[in-house]
């Protein structure tokens, strides 16, 4: 069995994949090492409704754009693992599927060596496309609840009817949570939800859909040195919307009008008493103002341009919380079930490579180390908006194929020759 290549990619999903097909088309042997199966992720860890917030036209892959008829539309769950699989397909890549890298390190100056669960590789270069979000975040306080309550977090929760009977708490209110409570909301389950920080976004505004907006205006061309917040861009919560039915705002304030229980931070837990901070309508204005932001960001940029959309009533609030509840007892409330909806930690310390900033986060310039021959693809913001989503992927796989060839020709004298013939064909 082979056990060298020049390149070995450690993930294989989407950003994994992406890197493949660069290298492979650049004449570049390399491997897949995948800890699960392709698309685990998207089949495994997210709920039975679940759907892109992004529409189907900005997945594309290096190769392979969304090849269906419903370009504005949004895939759901099971269409995304086929997309993924049909990808890889497409150009047969060599993968190890379950196998997991259990070590990197490089024992001297010129090969990194992967320990995995099938025995030791050695490459030239490792590319790390395993993302960012790898252990479920659930804070310690959970341990207060009683252990008759089901606690799970959102990578477990797959429908309604595979929870108790009962009322739901929902602690987070990022994509995931938003989300979550909606699909509970709409099968009918009581939900009490904690309203975090995150913002909202807009779904359609002006006769287009924000996303196709953003796009006009060059968002997602955005890189992260350009970034206005470019020291906190990667680590903030994602807007809150949904694609589901066609795709429409996600307004919290709404699902209170029809008996959602709304609530600031959960702060506390002493015996059957949930303690919340005093700060629910401060995030609910403060969601809804990040939403109002994004749509005078898009009126000014009709008016620049002197483009004709139609115009649109105002937002209103639709409610307000006549006075904050601090404290709810769960038993009373009938309680059976917590999701936490908090998010994830990386887990980076299989790789032993000094790159690290003292926060987990790996340090790099568009995925470029300072260890040469170690990079990293697929993170939220890793250079645009679109980096840790499949519509920056192939922006990102390439300028790295790009990098690893130029520095790999003493490896692949072969890719000397495709150079050659690229030129005499341009």
């Amino acid at each position: 069995m082979k056990t060298h290549y020049s390149v070995a990619i450690v993930g294989g999903g989407q950003a994994g994949l992406s890197m493949s097909y660069c290298l492979e088309e650049r004449g570049i042997d390399c491997i897949i090492f995948e800890k699960n199966q392709i698309g685990y992720s998207w089949r495994s860890l997210r709920w039975d409704s679940f759907c892109l917030v992004t529409p189907n036209w900005q997945c594309t892959l290096p190769g392979y754009t969304y090849p269906g008829n419903d370009p504005h539309g949004f895939m759901q769950r099971d269409q995304i693992v086929q997309y993924i699989q049909d990808y890889a397909q497409s150009f047969n890549p060599l993968i190890k599927e379950g196998v997991e890298v259990q070590r990197l390190h490089r024992p001297d100056s010129k090969r990194y060596t992967l320990e995995t669960s099938i025995g030791e590789f050695t490459c030239d270069a490792v590319v790390i496309a395993t993302g960012g979000y790898h252990r479920p975040k659930i804070p310690a306080l959970s341990e207060r609840l009683s252990v008759q309550i089901k606690q799970i977090h959102s990578s477990e929760y797959k429908n309604p009817e595979s929870l108790p009977d009962g009322a739901i708490l929902i602690v987070g209110t990022g994509q995931s949570g938003c989300q979550i409570a909606e699909d509970l909301h709409l099968a009918g389950k009581p939900v009490h939800l904690c309203v975090g920080g995150a913002p909202r976004s807009p779904r359609k505004y002006r006769g287009k859909d924000v996303v196709d907006w953003l796009d006009k205006m060059g968002y997602y061309n955005l890189s992260i040195d350009q970034h206005p917040d470019k020291h906190k861009v990667r680590t903030k919560t994602n807007h809150y919307v949904t694609g589901r039915g066609g795709g429409r705002e996600i307004d919290l304030r709404h699902f209170a009008t029809e008996g959602m229980k709304l609530y600031g931070h959960l702060v506390d837990i002493e015996g059957d008493r949930l303690q919340f901070r005093d700060n629910l309508k401060e995030n609910l204005d403060a969601a809804d103002a990040v939403a109002e932001s994004i749509k005078r960001t898009i009126d000014d940029f009709i008016e620049k341009h002197n483009i004709s959309a139609p115009i649109e009533t105002p937002y209103q609030p639709v409610w307000e919380p006549k006075t904050e509840v601090l404290q709810l007892n769960y038993r009373d409330a009938n309680i059976n079930t917590v999701i936490w909806c908090t998010g994830y930690t990386s887990n980076y310390e299989w790789i032993e490579m000094p790159i690290f900033d003292g926060k987990g986060y790996p340090g790099h310039d568009r995925g470029i180390t300072s260890v040469s021959g170690l990079y990293f693809l697929g993170l939220p913001w890793l250079y645009t908006w679109g980096s840790g989503r499949f519509s920056g992927i192939a922006r990102d796989a390439t300028y790295l194929a790009n990098h690893i060839a130029s520095t790999q020709q003493t490896f692949n004298p072969s890719y000397t020759g495709l150079i050659e013939q690229a030129a005499l064909g341009s």
